[in-house]
């Protein structure tokens, strides 16, 4: 039986744009997330996705590049979480989300990527009215981002490492459950990822 009870009663829950990594593979002049499309930036879109499902809270985790000039772009109350340990990989990053949400109080955070610029307000809206203790987001059968964390999983998320929630997920899929979104999880990762959207 798990240790995890679903808890229904509603809890203060912040949305956390993850944009600390590197972006390796994306070979053109600038790092992926300043890449343009449609006239915006990939990064920027995708916030302007996150602050249009109205959560309590928003918050960039930043790292290898500086993307305070896009997040200007993007209108509304947005924290900006440093991670110092980037280059440890993805990991370092959703523990400093849940670091800095312990810290203002949040029942939940809901995680998703800043090279996804076409997941949906929607779809984070969705993923945080999940009342288990790990929701995420699915398009079809395939799962993807946001991922809603409750508190009483923090302690567990790995410290280092290229997965967050996938590990917390293979480890207790019982406390797992799946919302259906619109919208799609594509990555930006390389030029031609890039060219395909514009």
């Amino acid at each position: 039986m798990s240790a995890f009870v679903e808890d229904r009663r509603p809890v203060s829950t912040a949305g956390v744009l993850l944009a600390a990594g590197a972006g390796t593979r994306f070979a053109g002049p600038q790092h992926k997330l300043l890449a343009v499309i449609d006239g915006r930036s990939v990064v920027s879109r995708a916030l302007e996705s996150l602050v249009g499902a109205s959560l309590d809270a928003v918050a960039v985790v930043t790292g290898a590049v500086d993307v305070s000039e896009a997040l200007a772009a993007v209108s509304g109350e947005i924290a900006l979480i440093p991670n110092a340990r980037w280059e440890s990989g993805i990991a370092s990053s959703v523990r400093c989300a849940a670091s800095w949400a312990a810290q203002q109080g949040h029942g939940a955070i809901v995680v998703g990527l800043a090279d996804q610029p076409f997941v949906t307000s929607a779809a984070w809206q969705s993923v945080a009215a999940a009342a288990a203790p790990i929701a995420v987001g699915t398009y079809g059968d395939r799962r993807g981002n946001p991922v809603r964390l409750a508190r009483e999983v923090w302690p567990l998320l790995p410290c280092g490492g290229d997965e967050g929630g996938r590990t917390l997920m293979r480890r207790f899929p019982e406390i797992v459950v799946p919302v259906a979104c619109e919208g799609r999880p594509d990555d930006i990762d390389t030029v031609e990822d890039l060219r395909r959207w514009s």
